[in-house]
Order: C-alpha cells, then sequence, then structure tokens
C-alpha cells in the first residue's frame, strides 16, 4: 500500500505531507528558542547597571563558526539542486561539505568550551576584578577550592583587554600597550571570589550554555539525519528519486533554520 502524498502536493496545503510536517516542527521549535531569548532580554533589561559581562567571549572563533554554518547551508541548496537536475554525484559531494562543515562546528564549539571551564575571573577583596589562566590549567574551581586544597596563592595570567574600566583592570593595566599582561601572584586570603567561565559564574554565562548547547544538540540532530540521508538512506535515489529529493529539501529546511538560530545567537551573546 503506498502512502499518499509523499510526492504529491495535498489539495488543502499545496504541499506533500513531509513539507507540512516540517513546517509544524518548526513552529515549535520557535516558540522554544523564542521563549529563551525572551528570557536573555528580560534577564539582561533587569540586571544591576555595570553587572552584566561584556567581552568574555572569543569573537574571532564566534565569526569563524558563524562562516562555517552559513557555508553549510549554501551547501544543503547546492545539494537539493543536484538532485532535482538529477545529478547524485554533486548532490554527494555537496552533502559530504554539509557533513564536514557540522563535525568542524561541533569541534570547535568543543575547544571553546573546554577554554571557558579553565579560564577564571577573579574578585580581590580591594574591589578590583581579573580574568585569565591560573597555573596547571584547573578545571571547575571555585573560592571553596582553595580552602579544601589549602592552596596558600594562585598565578594568574591577565587578559589585558577584558575590562576597560579601571577600577576593574587590576593588573592588566599595566601591559595595555603590548596586550599582554605579565602573571600576577595573589594570595588566597586576598580573594572574595573566584570562578570559571561556567554557568555558575553568572547569569551571562548560564543562558551562554543553555542556548548554545541547545543548538549544538540540533546541530548534531540534524547532522545524524543529513549523514543517514547521505549514506544508507540514499539508496532510495534508484527506487523513488522523487521522494528522495523531498526528503532532502525537508532535512534542509531543519538545517537552515539551525543556521538562522546561530546567526541570532552570535550578535547577541558574542558582540552586544
Amino acid at each position: 500500500m503506498d502512502i499518499p502524498y509523499t510526492t504529491q502536493l495535498r489539495e488543502d496545503t499545496n504541499l506533500f505531507n513531509a513539507k507540512v510536517g516540517i513546517w509544524l516542527f518548526l513552529a515549535s521549535e520557535v516558540m522554544l528558542f523564542g521563549a529563551l531569548f525572551s528570557s536573555y532580554i528580560l534577564l539582561r533589561v533587569g540586571a544591576t547597571p555595570g553587572t552584566w559581562p561584556h567581552g568574555l567571549l572569543n569573537i574571532p572563533i564566534g565569526t569563524f563558526n558563524t562562516t562555517v554554518l552559513i557555508t553549510s547551508s549554501i551547501t544543503v541548496v547546492m545539494a537539493w539542486a543536484s538532485l532535482k537536475m538529477g545529478n547524485f554525484g554533486k548532490f554527494k559531494l555537496y552533502q559530504a561539505i554539509t557533513l564536514l562543515c557540522a563535525l568542524g562546528f561541533l569541534t570547535i564549539t568543543t575547544f571553546e568550551y573546554r577554554d571557558k571551564f579553565t579560564h577564571y575571573e577573579v574578585w580581590k577583596k580591594d574591589g578590583t576584578r581579573m580574568t585569565g589562566h591560573i597555573d596547571g590549567t584547573p578545571w571547575f574551581w571555585k573560592t571553596e577550592t582553595l580552602k579544601e586544597k589549602k592552596i596558600d596563592s594562585i598565578t594568574l595570567h591577565p587578559d589585558a583587554h577584558h575590562y576597560t574600566e579601571p577600577r576593574h583592570r587590576g593588573a592588566a593595566a599595566e601591559s595595555e600597550h603590548t596586550g599582554h599582561a605579565e602573571p600576577v601572584r595573589i594570595a588566597s586570603a586576598d580573594i572574595q571570589r573566584l570562578s570559571a567561565f561556567v554557568p555558575g559564574h553568572s547569569t551571562y554565562f548560564a543562558i551562554y550554555f543553555t542556548l548554545t548547547a541547545l543548538h549544538a544538540l540540533h546541530v548534531l540532530g540534524g547532522a545524524i539525519v543529513i549523514g543517514y540521508l547521505w549514506g544508507p538512506g540514499s539508496k532510495m535515489w534508484r527506487t523513488d528519486p522523487e521522494r528522495f529529493t523531498n526528503r532532502i529539501e525537508v532535512s534542509g529546511l531543519f538545517w537552515h533554520f539551525v543556521d538562522l538560530v546561530w546567526i541570532f545567537l552570535f550578535p547577541v551573546l558574542y558582540l552586544l
């Protein structure tokens, strides 16, 4: 028995079934991410002036990841267009590039997360604040960790440009002309708070990890579907090429949505 409207268009929507389904699914996704973006806006607007972190993310890496995803959107379209023209070989090539872009994006995100887990902010009791890496690149240290490990002091390699206000710059201000700050030894007794760039650091990083991790899961899910259609699922091309082409179009619509979410995430989290 044939399933109706897999290739033929429905009379009520003028779309085939899979396309109706993906548009309904994407509508729910818009509500999900819309709620998260709205929460971000409300939390940021309601934050005490001067307390919202700025400049703590790596903009060049974020820009490169944006370029990777935009490139993958282009190759998804080219893969679908190749099938419309009956060129299965080019479809395989373009979708292979899409999968490589997805893998590259996730790999870069993993390295970026790793840097956050070893990147610290120090709040000193004299009111100054510094960010940087601690000797030994420890993971997930907190103020309590210094007491538990009986650590008398830490050696911080400060970031020279994370804070622009003099009261926040501490020792990093000494090397502004070189863009590189000398290591600073800080006594544990002088530290009011110590935190890596993890969700517990601030509301900002809690939002950052929630949004970027959820987006990364969508990238992974989309890559799995595209990978299946590129590999075992591509056998349908020989038996029902029109239905297979429709499947590629549907998976492409989801991929474009994933890319569009990142295009909003990048300026909101990295630039503003």
